[in-house]
């Protein structure tokens, strides 16, 4: 016990060092001794939907006067939704911007050094690498892609330009997340021996846009540009602004929540994917029109890629149909868990005394503590009413840091590769029902043998 004392305080100690060392980097003050710190950087908005407006522009609002950053111009496709978002930008930030009416426009402009990237899940690769190739660094929503063909379009690009890429998986950027990394990497934790995750909700308005989807006419948009590199299909207002429910433009729950989560996994072990997926569910409840699933199980077999006799089950459940569970990051080892709902490290479910003892074996028991001093908390903007998001924030100033110190930001683009790896296998694990596997020399996602595009 005396042990796990000491590595207790020797985490929270590095902890503490390690909160100071933000602190001082966080200090506007150092940026004046940063070259090109007092050059304003001109930044594009691309896709001004709910995501924008509702994470991605609080965000970048609160840290942009004091990186010296300012939005010059708002693209998106649609008109009602580009005068929106230029006109909420000047309620939000003090200023006017200028609406443009697609990226051609954009990156004509000489005053747009960077871009955010919230567009529709199936466009992030194609606008990400559009955005680097035009000589901008970008923060890209996630996920980044749900093809292979597309990860690797945007990783290439972005390997080949070297913008500042920064991938919308916030969790990255969280103090929380930060300091469990560092516990398991310091192999305190121990091995791990099983990782669950849920992400339940009761919506059946969950990605439904019922008023606005009458508003959206073909001739107020560009629905050819909206498709950008997937075969024509006739316009329909439902799959441009409820994206999430029909496939190709979105898996659904894969796209939107398994990736935060599945990210982490990479991160903590500093594995690349998944070593095989299977998945099961169906629309049980919402008969809508949709075709993604409203209800979910995967089950991810994670270890060495050169020795399967090390490893670990990652089971990740979601539905839309009762929220019981919520959203939860449970990580076990033989000694304890780490969850990431509270935040803690416990010895729950560890070896005890007595059921050590019938092996001839000494008990293996965490420590109790807390990964931060207090919860994150949310905020709300005076002005607009939109929630400052404490993890999205953090993602986003990290983002703008290294955009000015041209330094790697806490989630790159290869994160964005392997979640991508582990969406594109989930997804052909629905369509296929087989089990997915992924070949490392093609980077290829492999179902049944067979190569799933």
């Amino acid at each position: 016990m005396k042990s796990n004392e000491n590595n207790r305080r020797e985490f929270l100690k590095a902890g503490g060092a390690a909160l100071a060392a933000t602190a001082m980097a966080m200090n506007a003050k150092s940026y004046a001794q940063v070259m090109g710190a007092n050059d304003r950087v001109g930044v594009g908005i691309v896709g001004c939907g709910d995501r924008m407006k509702g994470g991605d522009l609080p965000a970048f609002h609160q840290h942009e006067s004091d990186l010296n950053f300012h939005i010059v111009a708002v693209s998106d496709i649609w008109k009602m939704r580009r005068d929106d978002g230029a006109a909420y930008i000047e309620k939000l930030c003090g200023y006017s911007v200028d609406p443009v009416r697609n990226n051609d426009e954009l990156y004509a402009r000489k005053d747009v050094d960077a871009v955010i990237i919230a567009t529709a899940d199936f466009q992030h690769a194609y606008h990400g690498a559009e955005a680097v190739e035009a000589g901008r660094d970008a923060y890209v929503e996630k996920p980044i892609a749900h093809t292979m063909a597309d990860a690797r379009k945007i990783r290439a690009a972005v390997k080949k330009t070297g913008k500042i890429v920064q991938v919308g998986t916030q969790r990255r950027s969280t103090p929380a997340y930060q300091k469990a990394a560092e516990y398991i990497q310091s192999g305190k934790f121990g091995d791990i021996v099983m990782v669950e995750m849920t992400w339940n909700v009761n919506q059946p308005g969950r990605w439904r846009r019922p008023e606005v989807v009458p508003l959206l006419k073909e001739e107020d948009t560009d629905w050819k540009r909206y498709l950008i590199n997937h075969p024509y299909q006739p316009f329909d207002a439902r799959k441009y602004l409820e994206f999430r429910l029909f496939w190709p433009f979105s898996s659904g729950i894969p796209d939107q929540w398994l990736v935060h989560q599945i990210d982490t996994v990479h991160w903590f072990t500093g594995l690349p994917h998944p070593r095989s997926c299977v998945a099961n569910g169906g629309i049980y409840l919402w008969k809508d029109g949709r075709k993604n699933w409203d209800t979910m199980t995967a089950v991810f077999d994670y270890g060495p890629l050169d020795d399967l006799s090390k490893g670990f089950q990652v089971q990740y459940t979601s539905r839309f149909t009762n929220s019981a569970g919520g959203v939860k990051e449970l990580y076990y080892s033989n000694g304890g868990m780490i969850d990431m709902d509270k935040q803690t490290v416990t010895p729950t479910g560890g070896l005890t005394a007595r059921s050590a003892a019938e092996m001839h074996m000494q008990a293996n028991l965490l420590p109790s503590f807390s990964l931060v001093e207090k919860m994150e908390s949310m905020d709300t903007d005076a002005n607009t009413g939109a929630h400052g998001d404490p993890q999205t924030s953090a993602n986003m100033r990290n983002w703008m840091e290294c955009v000015r110190s041209r330094k790697t930001p806490n989630a790159p683009i290869d994160a964005g590769y392997s979640h991508s790896i582990a969406l594109c296998m989930n997804v052909a694990a629905i369509y296929t029902g087989k089990k997915v596997t992924f070949d490392d020399k093609t980077q290829q996602v492999m179902a049944g043998g067979e190569v799933f595009a």
